[in-house]
């Protein structure tokens, strides 16, 4: 059967076929188009832009598009959430994050009290979000948002910062808006000004930053859902924004201005709708948002009643005017030419409607030749905070802030260099800063946190699933524990009396009402722990002790980590339990909300959340249990540990037996829906059949061939979730969970194709980068430097894009309701995490990094002859004739380092040094070589095989 015969059979459409013509490799094993965009620009660079190194010696991605006239940058959204030519890149550090738009305008995402925008973007009320400036000499007026009435408007998406360069006659404007390494709340605007011209001039610099709130407010959400329309959720949560007052003071000296909001109360109407909504739920709990909660404590709400203050301040010199009267500055002129702008700002203090906003103004004379920087501040004071301290820090070493600022980019993280493919490392250091900077705060769980963002937080404002964060964080293991930690005790003070975690938080605190109540979140919650403690020898941390939910209030008690830990498996043994077949059964979902909820008829879902049994769930537990009881045995709990290895092995028997001839079953639903993957298969619980040894060694190669041939090599960016789709799911096919591609399952089966054939996994990895995304579909703008948690597949009409209305391009209505219209994954089509995670912390998996009880297995399978994998925690460096490593835990001890090397390398190694001492180099049985030796905290454990 020939390629395209074979790809007609599996249902790829001509476009995915299309598509797969792409990339496909030379004789040289290159891809064409890494080829071809090498000649003119970087590997992955798509069609936007180019990837650069800036001045820092940083990646950053030059944006050349002009989307007010080049067609490819038109997305089909929908439009009450984002213009269709809107382009969004992520600038941050670990307080607060910024979404900033090619347009040039800034987004400030601040998670104290309520997850929102500080700075709403709604043109048609003379909301323009932050970030912007304003230069005139009196006759010429260069603004900063695009196209700034310049010959030349540069914009360049960087690490930590978006720089903004306008050069129009004989002015130049340079903005950098940074966010400064580190956790203060707030952002630097670094303005400079050239003159290039003959004459001396006289100069006027405007600083614009919004102060109109847009919460991601579920409470909106749930009373737009309610009307059958989520569109209305941006109207709702716009007119709860106008239910605050802004009061402005003018900071001493000058110095510029401090916001506060002051909330009027709700109108009747808002009131009796969410009456009305909460007795409709209530009567009908089998809806979409289940039975909502109410507020547990007083310091939970849905949303933030009480925002934090806002400032702008000038830096370096004190404003010569300021303002706070948004809609009158830009007046008729608008955002490119402000009415405001032709005179000096009036000093006027009084708006206290959604007109308000921070306006500054600096006044200059530039020689010619010569040029003068501007610095601002830009943020918020959330409790423990004081403005002095926070602008004090700023001001330290204010000139050479963004320097050291990317210095500190650079050298924190993990990393990845090959010399046969140096993008690697830029792919790595890129996604380690997207993961980073997308940290926030939670006041109400007083803990960091790593949301997933995209349509999850943005759109529909949840915070969610569970399981999402604590994958995101699996990269700092290696890089920054002490965030791993607080992202566990984050979920460890949701966990409920029964062991149970809930699926998502709102607003502050809030149990998000949904009906979804997935069976694997206690799995994802062990897994992290129980690597956390042995990678990094923290057993004190079993013992710290946490408030339970709901956290506050006299009665809540307070349970140890270890505890906790024992609370949740105790809810995975006794509540979810097994079913007949011995599988951990599914309730009514696992990793997979549509497994049930979109498959399976609504009239039997009671019964399938009875019954049902998860051969995902169940294979997942073969490896996680395994690991908790590694931990509980290092740990002191060997009675415990005992159990969960018996339920593991209980556990490998069962999901041994759903054995379908080249795959493993998917999911047990009732005796009348039967089995799920007979025909067909679902990729979900492959891997992990792999990863926790329920697969023999000849089902795992027989697996790795049927996953190669029906999902892998269809695909030009990772494997597909299915083989064929499914026309009774809600999606299309080719999309979402019906057949599409998924960074977070594909994370996985890179890590179980490294234990079966090491050239498979290190394709596999590669083709879920965002290089292979930008080569393969150059023209969508997602997928370059940022992406959504599902792209759809070649058996899609839309390959490489991601889920949307097709009426949004058609016009056409669809042929059945649909209770998501109005919502589209390209409504918010990047800055989620899994894309930018799995890429790092399956790394590890290529070098077959595992941690037991007494030490560090490492088992690599890169098949390249040179690569640096760098960490705090751990290193491998392969070279020309050598290996050589470190291992560096927070805890001082003496640590079983066991190196298993492919077997063409495994007698090439002679010689053996450990700290600095030789050591007489010893086999396993299986031929690895093994060794001892201590670290301290400073002092890693550091050795070479030769």
């Amino acid at each position: 059967m020939n390629r395209r015969r074979f790809l007609t059979v599996l249902g790829v459409t001509a476009a995915g076929q299309r598509a797969l013509a792409g990339p496909a490799k030379s004789a040289s094993g290159l891809f064409a188009g890494e080829r071809a965009t090498r000649k003119s620009k970087p590997y992955g660079s798509g069609h936007f832009g180019e990837w650069i190194n800036d001045e820092h010696g940083l990646p950053a991605y030059r944006y050349t598009c002009n989307q007010l006239t080049d067609p490819k940058a038109k997305t089909p959204v929908n439009t009450v959430w984002r213009s269709p030519t809107d382009h969004t890149h992520q600038v941050g550090n670990d307080r607060l994050l910024a979404a900033v738009s090619n347009y040039g305008y800034v987004q400030v995402r601040q998670d104290e009290g309520s997850p929102k925008f500080l700075n709403d973007y709604l043109p048609e009320e003379s909301l323009f979000g932050g970030g912007l400036g304003f230069l005139t000499d009196g006759r010429v007026c260069l603004s900063t948002y695009y196209p700034g009435n310049a010959a030349q408007f540069e914009r360049i998406f960087g690490v930590g910062y978006f720089r903004k360069t306008l050069t129009e006659g004989s002015y130049v404007v340079d903005q950098v808006i940074l966010a400064p390494f580190g956790d203060d709340p707030l952002l630097i605007s670094q303005v400079t000004l050239v003159n290039n011209g003959k004459a001396r001039a006289d100069l006027r610099w405007v600083e614009y930053w919004g102060c109109q709130m847009y919460q991601f407010s579920y409470r909106a959400l749930i009373l737009a859902g309610l009307r059958m329309n989520l569109t209305k959720t941006a109207a709702l949560r716009r007119e709860l924004a106008k239910r605050f007052s802004h009061n402005f003071r003018a900071l001493p000296g000058g110095a510029g201005l401090l916001e506060t909001q002051r909330f009027l109360g709700r109108t009747p109407e808002d009131e009796k709708a969410w009456e009305m909504a909460m007795k409709f739920l209530t009567a009908h709990p089998n809806t979409f948002f289940g039975i909502p909660s109410t507020p547990p404590v007083e310091q939970a709400a849905f949303e933030d009643l009480a925002p934090p203050p806002t400032f702008l301040v000038s830096l370096d010199a004190p404003a010569d005017g300021l303002a706070t009267d948004g809609k009158a500055f830009f007046g008729a002129g608008g955002v490119l030419r402000p009415t405001g702008i032709e005179k000096p700002l009036d000093g006027n203090l009084t708006a206290t409607g959604s007109e308000s906003a921070l306006l500054l103004e600096r006044r200059l004379r530039l020689e010619p030749g010569k040029r003068q920087t501007l610095h601002f501040a830009y943020g918020y004071l959330p409790e423990g905070f004081e403005i002095e301290k926070v602008l004090g820090r700023a001001q330290k070493d204010l000139p050479l802030l963004w320097s050291s600022s990317s210095r500190n980019w650079k050298e924190d993280g993990l990393r990845l260099s090959v010399p046969s493919e140096p993008w690697v490392e830029r792919e790595l250091t890129w996604h380690h800063y997207y993961l980073r900077s997308n940290s926030t705060f939670d006041s109400f769980f007083r803990e960091h946190i790593l949301s997933q963002g995209h349509v999850y937080q943005y759109i529909l404002g949840f915070q969610g699933a569970a399981r999402d964060p604590l994958q995101h964080v699996e990269p700092f293991l290696f890089s920054r524990p002490q965030l791993v930690k607080e992202v566990l005790r984050y979920t460890l003070k949701e966990v409920q009396a029964d062991g149970s975690i809930p699926y998502g938080i709102v607003g502050r605190g809030m149990i998000m009402p949904v009906i979804f109540r997935p069976s694997d979140l206690e799995l994802w919650l062990l897994w992290l722990a129980s690597e956390y403690v042995l990678a990094t020898r923290d057993s004190a941390f079993l013992k710290e002790e946490l408030p339970v939910y709901p956290v506050y209030g006299a009665a809540v008690g307070k349970e140890s980590v270890g505890s906790l830990l024992r609370r949740c498996f105790r809810h995975l043994v006794d509540k979810t339990g097994t079913g007949s077949h011995g599988l951990l059964r599914l309730s009514n979902g696992d990793w997979n909300d549509n497994v049930v909820v979109g498959h399976v008829p609504p009239n039997q879902f009671a019964e399938v959340q009875r019954i049902a049994e998860s051969v995902l769930n169940a294979a997942m537990a073969c490896y996680v249990l395994d690991l908790y009881a590694r931990m509980l045995t290092f740990g002191g709990d060997p009675q415990l540990a005992a159990e969960a290895t018996q339920l593991a092995e209980a556990q490998r028997q069962a999901v041994r037996a759903q054995w379908a001839g080249r795959w493993f079953r998917r999911a047990w639903l009732t005796p009348e829906l039967g089995w799920v993957g007979d025909e067909q298969l679902w990729l979900e619980p492959q891997p992990w059949a792999v990863i926790g040894g329920a697969a023999s060694p000849d089902q795992a190669r027989e697996v790795v061939g049927a996953i190669d041939e029906l999902l892998r090599r269809p695909s030009p960016i990772g494997a597909m979730l299915m083989s064929k789709g499914l026309d009774k799911i809600g999606s299309k096919i080719g999309t979402g969970t019906n057949a599409g591609v998924w960074p977070s399952i594909n994370g996985t089966l890179i890590w179980a194709l490294a234990q079966v054939d090491g050239k498979l996994a290190w394709d596999e990895w590669k083709k879920n980068t965002l290089a292979r995304h930008a080569e393969a579909y150059p023209d969508i703008w997602y997928g370059i430097w940022s992406g959504p948690d599902t792209y759809n597949s070649v058996l899609s009409k839309y390959p490489g894009q991601t889920m949307f209305e097709e009426s949004l391009l058609t016009g056409e209505k669809p042929a059945q309701p649909n209770p998501l219209a109005g919502l589209g994954w390209t409504d918010w089509p990047v800055m989620n995490m899994h894309p930018h995670a799995w890429p790092l912390y399956s790394v590890a998996k290529l070098l077959g990094v595992e941690f037991r009880e007494k030490g560090v297995l490492l088992a690599p399978t890169l098949p390249v002859e040179s690569y640096a994998f760098r960490s705090p925690l751990l290193g491998l460096v392969k070279s020309r004739g050598r290996y050589e490593g470190w291992y560096e835990p927070l805890v001082a001890g003496e640590w079983t380092i066991e190196l298993r090397l492919p077997a063409s390398e495994r007698q090439r190694f002679k010689r053996l040094r450990v700290n600095g001492a030789k050591q007489a180099l010893t086999r396993t049985p299986d031929g690895a070589i093994e060794f001892r030796g201590t670290s301290s905290p400073g002092k890693p454990l550091r050795w070479v095989a030769l």
